[in-house]
């Protein structure tokens, strides 16, 4: 089996690995979250403020880890 053939495999799973669990790690941030909010609204600020930068740190990571895919397909 050709190796290139192996790397492009390789990286269209990485990429759909990556892609599904930023999605969910963003699901389980936001749900409970929102329910927090419902709960208090006093405290939305503060709790949306939190899962904002929770949710840049987890789309960080689904990024670089898009990035390895890529460089991994185009070796």
């Amino acid at each position: 089996m050709d190796p290139n053939a192996l790397a492009f495999l390789g990286a269209g799973i990485g990429a759909g690995l990556v892609a599904l669990g930023a999605g969910l790690g963003i699901g389980r941030l936001a749900g409970p979250a929102m329910e927090g909010s419902a709960r208090q609204p006093e405290a939305a600020g503060d709790i949306r403020t939190s899962m904002i930068i929770a949710a840049a740190l987890i789309e960080g990571v689904a990024l670089f880890g898009l990035v390895i895919c890529i460089l991994l397909a185009t070796k």
